[in-house]
């Protein structure tokens, strides 16, 4: 007679429908338009700078998977996530063999080093980023305008750059074109060091030519609406994000409106919103009690605008997203809820009454305090 075999899996036991794969492939998905969005603004510079950074991420996954230093494997789509927003953080015309290192030191660094995807502690393209600016400041510092002529025929000159050699300079290449230095600066450079405050409505939709900014945010939030409503993504941390910039920069702009921007500007200027909606819900960095994306989101935020106003930087979505990172266990800790009548079952209550004096052992009753408590004298021979 045929016994009925039993299968023993150790836990969960019940899975959901929706997978690691599941989820990061349909955030590749609502990656591909912000990506096309900003090839149709910077041509054949910002897509090789796409393709080798993504394939530099793709290539360390493999080595470290494939020699035991990471769990995972490249058909999670995480490397290509990393590969896609670290080249959305990095100038169009960024050189390619910087692009590459950054895409090795995102991985190495950012994945492999706490041993693969789930136990990154921080963002891995934040990390990659935070390494570049590092390493060449300069470099990550020079931005061209957007919607150029011959931007589809033509490389931006840096990004040509062979290794170990210094990218040509792209002052002179704009120029050459007729366009001066200013054109080429981001609009938190501009207004940083120019007191120049772009039209908030340019900025929004990323439509205006001749201006260094990223792909648009309107779409940034649309892509992001698509997976919040697949529930692929909270929505609890970029609202917190958003609100809390603008409420950190209203106020000030209230206080005193010279010196201080409007809050729009704030918003949709840098790489906030980028950051908000795909760096910031980041799932192996982030909180997962409710509480705590609120508390994480607010931190960012408030970070962000910051390190804008008072920093010798320009921009500081980066720094705020890996400081939150770092205070995520925490938030997560002081946020976690309590199960229901734990706080008054094993509530410590204090004794109201005095101590028995019988309690008391004899050597504690003839114990009598040292003089001299730290340094006490040693025995005499």
């Amino acid at each position: 007679m045929n016994q009925p075999l039993i299968e023993i899996r150790s836990a969960p036991h019940v899975q959901g429908p929706k997978s690691v794969e599941t989820i990061m492939r349909h955030v590749v998905y609502s990656l591909l338009p912000i990506c096309a969005f900003y090839v149709f603004q910077y041509g054949i510079s910002a897509l090789a700078s796409i393709v080798v950074v993504t394939a530099a991420c793709l290539f360390a996954e493999r080595y470290f998977v494939r020699t035991g230093t990471q769990a995972g494997r490249l058909s999670d789509y995480s490397a290509v996530i990393t590969g896609l927003l670290l080249a959305l953080t990095l100038p169009p015309g960024f050189p390619l063999w910087m692009g590459a290192v950054a895409g090795l030191v995102a991985i190495a660094l950012g994945k492999a080093l706490f041993g693969g995807i789930g136990f990154n502690v921080f963002n891995p393209a934040l990390v990659g980023r935070a390494f570049v600016q590092a390493a060449f400041p300069t470099a990550i510092a020079t931005y061209t305008p957007s919607f150029l002529a011959g931007r589809f025929t033509e490389f931006i000159p840096s990004s040509l750059a062979w290794p170990l050699m210094i990218p040509a300079d792209a002052a002179a290449w704009l120029k050459a074109k007729n366009l001066d230095a200013l054109a080429g600066a981001t609009p938190l450079a501009k207004w940083k060091f120019d007191g120049v405050v772009a039209n908030a409505g340019d900025l929004l939709t990323s439509l205006s030519g001749h201006m260094a900014v990223g792909p648009a945010p309107v779409l940034i939030l649309l892509c992001g609406a698509y997976l919040a409503l697949r529930r692929f993504m909270d929505w609890r941390i970029p609202l917190a994000i958003i609100g809390s910039a603008a409420l950190t920069a209203w106020l000030l702009y209230a206080f005193d409106g010279v010196r201080y921007p409007n809050p729009f500007f704030m918003l949709f200027s840098g790489g906030l919103i980028l950051g908000a909606v795909y760096m910031a819900t980041d799932m192996a960095t982030s909180p997962v009690t409710p509480k705590g994306m609120w508390v994480y989101g607010a931190l960012i935020g408030l970070l962000t605008v910051v390190i804008r106003y008072y920093s010798g930087l320009p921009e500081g979505v980066m720094y705020a997203i890996l400081i939150a990172n770092a205070a995520s266990p925490l938030i997560e800790k002081v946020t976690q809820p309590v199960p229901f009548g734990r706080g008054v079952l094993n509530r410590h209550k204090r004794a109201t009454y005095p101590l028995n004096p019988g309690y008391i052992s004899r050597e504690e009753a003839s114990a009598v305090t040292p003089k001299k408590r730290f340094l006490p004298k040693k025995p005499k021979k």
